[in-house]
């Protein structure tokens, strides 16, 4: 595809500290000829969070458009807060588990205290803006007293609100909260099933054949049953439902009544009917809420046990209630970076390619989210795309191998911290990381310990450009180059140069930018003066702050 090359301006860094325009090159798709008039495709590219790709869209209107799909504002707010703290905390911290049966006794989960402020101390000290609960893992226990289950906390000793208290907390120490539901529900499968497939997973055994993790957790448990009401992959039928759906004595009934309380009319079964409830109940009880995590796993897939979900519904509710959360694995939200290692790729598109509406869809990328090419012009301009979406990474990862508290594991080191760190916040992802509460419902020491030094060496390093410490020539060895993704993300390839003994030199290199994009340099280099060089762009980039800084304390 033919390309010209423009000059624009960027920032550099002058002898006096005073940022000065430098030259930046950056090549532009070729002029297309006009669509005929009256056509979809004749009308001029807006910017949009989505947008469509027409079959009349040329090549090089389908990369105008990616060059123009921008955040909504709750992905921006969501790309600006950097580090989110993930809590998983529930029925597996008590049983040493990291996947449930939903068969465990609620009685089970007994901490001896919950110590939602701790945690959020613990937090901070690592410099997290965002905070997000496990409110239901995949066993089904629910962390708060639910009307529609009784396998929930409404049965544990003391009946503990862990969501509101966690809630509390994280709005008293001024961070924003997600929360974690999981679609898939252990203790809503069918009991039957649930029998037949315990005698299955017997045979098996018996046979010497391998077991998953899942057939293990139900064979310990044995012949106890699911602890719900067999929701989950039930095969009832799909009819009009009303959210909330009103339980005997239901203290919202006046309220949904006056209309001081939303309503919803869907078309549901059984579990969506459930899950729909659910989410009501954490959005008008313990919202706003920042971000939804609907994880994707179905650990019982394989074993001929499946739930269509209707996530549409899903969605539209939401977007109703809280217009701004951004919803993991939803429509204009947040995607998974395609590994639990908390690292981003070299790589890293916030502007996605999609074969399916995303509205339809958990995900919904036409290439596995594992795969290292996410949103290249290849696949942009794939005959099977239908759809581009501002669609960001979140990278997870736990402080400890585990996601949930075992008591003989070892937190990572805040030096392991701050590689992760640069490898997802420094490559245009949000980093997730998960610090588990122990059963006594408080964040080890060790862990603390890690968590603080981790965030006294981000803000040592990454709080203050080096150009503010005083006079020419700098020394550094971290560059940050950013774009202002309010206008998209468009860069494509870039360098940096410095100039070093009165000439220049070209010290790194990189393909995207995004958010936040950091170089690591081998040596610090000291200059006078740095200047970034778009080489490669999809339209006139717009790029943000320049910031220089030094990883060594000098």
């Amino acid at each position: 595809m033919a390309r010209r090359t423009r000059v624009l301006s960027a920032l550099a860094l002058a002898a006096a500290a005073a940022l000065v325009p430098v030259q930046a090159t950056a090549q532009q798709p070729a002029h297309q000829r006009p669509a005929p008039p009256g056509t979809p495709c004749s009308a001029p590219v807006k910017p949009a969070s989505q947008m469509t790709v027409e079959s009349c869209d040329s090549p090089d209107r389908i990369i105008e458009k990616a060059a123009n799909i921008v955040p909504t504002p709750g992905q921006l707010a969501w790309q600006q807060r950097e580090v989110t703290a993930f809590t998983h905390f529930g029925m597996n911290t008590f049983t040493g588990r990291e996947w449930g049966s939903g068969t465990e006794d609620e009685k089970l989960f007994a901490p001896r205290a919950i110590d939602a402020d701790q945690w959020m101390r613990a937090y901070k000290a690592a410099g997290v803006e965002q905070v997000m609960l496990t409110a239901k893992h995949h066993d089904g226990f629910v962390l708060y007293p639910s009307r529609y289950t009784d396998h929930s906390v409404a049965l544990s000793p003391g009946s503990p609100d862990v969501v509101a208290a966690y809630v509390k907390a994280a709005r008293k120490a001024g961070l924003k909260v997600g929360l974690y539901l999981s679609p898939s529900d252990g203790a809503e499968l069918p009991h039957a099933w649930h029998a037949r497939w315990v005698d299955e997973i017997r045979a098996k055994q018996a046979e010497g054949k391998p077991l998953s993790l899942p057939e293990r957790m139900a064979l310990e448990d044995g012949d106890r049953a699911p602890a719900g009401e067999g929701r989950f992959g039930n095969g009832s039928p799909v009819t009009e439902r009303t959210i909330p759906t009103l339980v005997p004595g239901d203290d919202r009934a006046a309220a949904v009544r006056s209309g001081k309380l939303p309503t919803f009319r869907v078309k549901a079964d059984d579990y969506d009917t459930y899950y729909l409830n659910q989410l009501y109940e954490l959005f008008t009880q313990y919202g706003p809420i920042e971000e939804l995590w609907l994880d994707g796993a179905n650990p019982w897939s394989g074993s001929g046990i499946t739930q269509k979900y209707d996530v549409k519904q899903w969605f539209d509710m939401v977007k109703a209630l809280s217009p701004n959360t951004v919803v993991f694995q939803g429509p204009q939200g947040v995607r998974w970076v395609g590994n639990e290692n908390g690292i981003a790729r070299e790589t890293e598109w916030s502007v996605t390619p999609h074969i399916t509406d995303p509205w339809t869809g958990l995900g919904s990328l036409p290439n596995d989210s594992t795969d290292p090419d996410i949103g290249s012009r290849d696949r942009i301009l794939d005959p099977t795309v239908n759809y581009l979406q501002w669609y960001p990474a979140e990278a997870d990862v736990s402080i400890r191998p585990g996601w949930f508290h075992h008591g003989n594991e070892q937190p990572k080191t805040p030096a392991q911290l701050m590689n992760l760190y640069e490898r997802s916040v420094g490559r245009n992802a949000s980093l997730l990381l998960n610090v588990p509460p122990n059963r006594d419902g408080r964040i080890d020491d060790a862990d603390i310990a890690s968590l603080t030094a981790f965030g006294s060496d981000v803000r040592r390093i990454y709080g203050t450009d080096v150009r503010k410490q005083g006079p020419a020539p700098y020394t550094f060895d971290r560059v940050a180059v950013r774009e202002d993704i309010r206008h998209g993300q468009r860069v494509e390839r870039f360098a940096v140069e410095a100039r070093v003994g009165g000439s220049w030199q070209r010290i790194a290199e990189g393909t995207t930018i995004g958010h936040r994009r950091i170089l690591s340099l081998a040596t610090p280099v000291t200059a006078t003066s740095v200047r970034v060089k778009v080489l490669e762009s999809r339209a006139t980039p717009h790029l943000g702050a320049t910031t220089l800084h030094l990883s060594t304390t000098p």
